[in-house]
């Protein structure tokens, strides 16, 4: 199988820039995360060649737990509908956006680590339209294989129903009290990202993160915290999570431990 061009592959771009917001929310640069919020809204708007091909990734991307025939014939219709992708146009967008990330952000943008990258390496592979047969019939395995298989809460976005979404917040309930205002809000747009293919969340969740790092980070200055030795050992805990928070997909146990921070800067708020 030939070399795979991560810098080439549409939804790699899309994966990577969301992580760059996300990790400038919580370095606190309000310049390079608007920044990198307006390179996605701007490459990958409605309309766009890469916004066609961003779309046919998500479908198979997004889908698990189907029958092989079911799988085949998802993998068929992607395949179908990416002929209708203008690949020329396509090129000259994806090599506009990669020029305006490594003149406005960084060429380490693309550094970045991307949990599912391998999955994206194999979509990428098989868009590609000259593959000789062996490599497609083993790239289409190999996927079917990932299309038909459970995905763990590790290896995906916990994408729940609204009803177990509300079995969780219950139970949250139960165990924490009631909820503060922004967690309801936090969960509703967890909720929401199930009809928006969970791009408002992430960009959500990035801008509560880099908050919360800022209400933790100042906390330290409080007397009461700075003398005791249990709470300041708590802090630079909850300060790593938070560091870290960008480095794999939101899980239900990730949506609970920021709950858990939320309680926690609230406290320290009312100090």
């Amino acid at each position: 199988m030939g070399k795979h061009n991560k810098k080439r592959n549409t939804a790699f771009i899309y994966e990577t820039l969301i992580r760059e917001v996300v990790k400038q929310t919580i370095k606190q640069d309000h310049a390079k995360r608007n920044t990198a919020i307006a390179v996605l809204k701007e490459g990958f708007r409605k309309g766009t060649q890469l916004r066609k091909e961003m779309d046919l990734y998500s479908a198979l991307l997004e889908t698990d737990n189907l029958d092989g025939h079911t799988a085949e014939k998802l993998i068929y219709e992607a395949l179908k509908q990416h002929r209708g992708v203008d690949q020329k146009k396509l090129f000259t967008e994806q090599s506009a956006i990669i020029a305006t990330i490594n003149k406005n952000l960084d060429k380490g943008v693309f550094n970045n680590f991307v949990p599912n990258y391998k999955s994206l390496a194999t979509i990428s592979q098989l868009f590609n339209q000259s593959l000789n047969p062996k490599t497609k019939v083993l790239l289409e395995s190999r996927l079917i294989k990932r299309l038909t298989k459970g995905r763990t809460l590790k290896e995906n976005d916990s994408k729940v129903s609204g009803l177990v979404v509300k079995t969780f917040v219950d139970r949250y309930n139960k165990t924490y009290s009631e909820l503060l205002k922004e967690q309801k809000e936090l969960l509703n747009k967890y909720v929401s990202s199930f009809q928006d293919e969970g791009a408002e969340f992430k960009f959500y969740i990035s801008e509560e993160v880099g908050r919360l790092k800022e209400v933790i980070a100042n906390s330290r200055s409080i007397e009461e915290v700075a003398a005791d030795t249990a709470i300041e050992e708590k802090i630079t805990q909850v300060t790593t999570l938070l560091e870290d928070f960008h480095k794999s997909p939101v899980s239900r146990d990730k949506l609970l431990q920021v709950l858990k921070v939320q309680n926690l800067a609230h406290e320290l708020q009312a100090e």
